[in-house]
């Protein structure tokens, strides 16, 4: 290339992938300026991106990832996300909303267009409301030139889209695809055409769920090791993060699942003894790592004497239940729950967040059940007297009678996320811990599949482990009691479990997936933690199906399907 073509601001426009090796000083300042004009506005730009000055950025939201670019004579606007390195070349069109993972390339000309317009025969179109499920783009993928790519469509990742075609169906991962409409061509892994997936629960899906589980059996040892940290001697969600207690919690659930015995960096017994002296004696809580490896400190405890700690909140589940696995159990009884009574605890269930953080306030039932259950295993008192069937009582006069669960579906933008999630978290350390009925099961399945057909947490690629369990579990829970609506509670888990099945990465297990609302869980990288809540899942939906003995695993930790042991404390079911 003839440097002189770099003085040119223009070149850059058409290659902007050379702006950071080529430009100039005064073409660096001006892009900084042009860069601080948008953020200015509310955008995020990470480093070493490039927005061409005859670009139309009109975003409401707009967030590039590291070294990203927009290309002359663009047009941005919506609510639009990118990965690192991804690209959108010159005339393309982003609008409406938007998410892109990592390394995807949206060649010239072609427009993603993530809303639509209504065109009822009773208005004029000019009229007429716009809506937008939105277009979510996974990572590694490839859309080539003049490609059309409509609202509500999901393109999983490492696909591969041919110039001119127009995508109005979800593409699963790995797909190469052309036409118009277009239509998955061949397997980018393997060259082959795309196989026909039966998914009636007959034989084929029992075979590829048979296949499933002795590819995970094989490759389980490989998965756990690869989280452990040598140096530090204990385990982490996968290489390259913080070791965490719920990663050694999810390498023995694993362990459990794949191998029927612990994880083999250690023995049983070394297992147990790691876990159980992380207790804090006092309160009975797990707290997390400090940053010497050793057990981290608790926050103040409240005037009822609890202690609001997210992490060791949870570790009351996760370390509870691994200590099961392994023949063990709590050195220490949970204090803060043995020791709080009836009133505190039903100040403290009004006061929980029901109608803005439905989640955090069933995190919180699920934790203070799961404790007063661990209490029950070392034969004191659960909770101070009455506590319990307190619960109880509180929690089955609540339960919104239309919804089945409890609390508020929260602002349009999450629609039932928090509701559904909140109350799998709640029946969870509850009504299915102790093997008592829910009060409105079918209401719960109507609840549950209504929020089951959102495409913004239920397309093809937009899964993430949170929230598909979230409502795996309440439908096959819902479906012990009552047989209401069962077909298509059946036809639900048909279609999710090829998918789920399709996560897995060889040598290292489930990615989370994509972050939930609010930014949560750990991510598309395959880690611990995905991995136990795929297995769970895909064990629930099987069970869904007729099909679970085909794995040849059944969840015994925090997943569970049975209830535990039931501890007699006088309640009236």
């Amino acid at each position: 290339m003839n440097p002189e073509a770099f003085l040119k601001d223009s070149y850059f426009d058409y290659c902007p992938w050379e702006f950071t090796r080529c430009a100039s000083a005064q073409q660096r300042d001006a892009q900084a300026a042009r860069q601080k004009h948008l953020t200015d506005q509310g955008a995020s730009i990470g480093p070493r991106c490039f927005v061409s000055g005859t670009a139309g950025v009109f975003a409401d939201v707009l967030r590039m990832g590291d070294d990203s670019y927009i290309a002359g004579h663009a047009y941005v606007t919506g609510e639009v996300t990118t990965g690192s390195d991804c690209t959108v070349n010159p005339y393309a069109v982003v609008r409406g909303r938007i998410v892109l993972g990592d390394g995807v390339r949206i060649g010239a000309h072609s427009s993603l267009l993530g809303f639509n317009h209504g065109f009822a025969p009773e208005l004029p179109v000019h009229r007429q409301p716009l809506t937008s499920k939105g277009i979510t783009v996974g990572d590694d993928v490839w859309i080539g030139s003049n490609v059309v790519v409509l609202d509500g469509v999901t393109i999983g990742d490492h696909c591969v889209v041919g110039a001119g075609s127009v995508v109005t169906k979800d593409l699963r991962p790995w797909t190469i695809a052309a036409g118009n409409p277009a239509r998955p061509l061949r397997d980018r892994r393997t060259g082959h055409a795309p196989q026909h997936r039966v998914t009636t629960g007959g034989p084929t899906l029992g075979d590829a769920l048979a296949r499933f589980a002795e590819r995970a059996r094989n490759q389980a040892s490989e998965v756990i090791a690869r989280s452990w940290d040598c140096d530090a001697g204990r385990y982490r969600d996968r290489p390259g993060t913080p070791v965490t207690v719920r990663a050694h919690c999810d390498a023995v659930e694993i362990a459990d699942l794949l191998l029927a015995s612990p994880p083999p960096q250690l023995s049983g017994a070394e297992h147990a003894e790691r876990l159980r002296s992380l207790q804090d004696p006092g309160t009975g809580l797990v707290p997390g790592f400090a940053s010497d490896g050793g057990p981290g400190a608790l926050c103040a405890p409240a005037a009822d004497g609890w202690i609001d700690d997210g992490a060791a909140e949870y570790h009351v589940l996760s370390v509870g239940y691994a200590l099961d696995l392994l023949g063990s159990r709590f050195a220490h009884p949970v204090h803060v729950v043995k020791n709080m009574t009836a009133a505190q605890l039903i100040a403290r269930l009004e006061a929980l967040p029901w109608q803005t953080q439905a989640w955090s306030a069933g995190a919180w039932v699920d934790c203070w059940s799961t404790a007063a259950y661990r209490n029950f295993e070392l034969v004191v008192d659960a909770a101070g007297p009455g506590a319990l069937e307190a619960l109880f009582g509180w929690l089955v006069s609540r339960a919104d009678t239309g919804t089945g669960l409890w609390g508020a579906a929260g602002p349009p933008a999450v629609g039932r996320l928090q509701l559904v999630n909140g109350g799998y978290r709640l029946t969870r350390g509850s009504f299915a811990q102790f093997g008592l009925r829910l009060p409105y099961a079918e209401q719960v399945v109507d609840t549950v599949l209504a929020h089951s057909s959102d495409p913004r947490w239920f397309a093809a690629g937009r899964e993430n482990a949170c929230n598909v369990l979230d409502v795996a579990h309440p439908l096959w829970l819902a479906g012990r009691q009552s047989s209401h609506r069962a077909g298509e509670v059946r036809g639900l888990a048909e279609e999710l479990l090829p998918r789920a099945l399709d996560r897995w990465q060889d040598g290292a297990g489930f990615g989370f997936g994509p972050a939930g609302e609010g930014g949560g869980g750990p991510g598309r990288e395959p880690g611990l933690q995905g991995t136990e809540m795929w297995l769970a899942i895909i064990w629930l939906l099987a069970d869904v199906v007729g099909l679970s003995d085909r794995l040849g695993y059944r969840p015994r930790g925090v997943h569970r399907p049975e209830p535990g042991p039931s501890p007699v404390f006088g309640l009236p079911w």
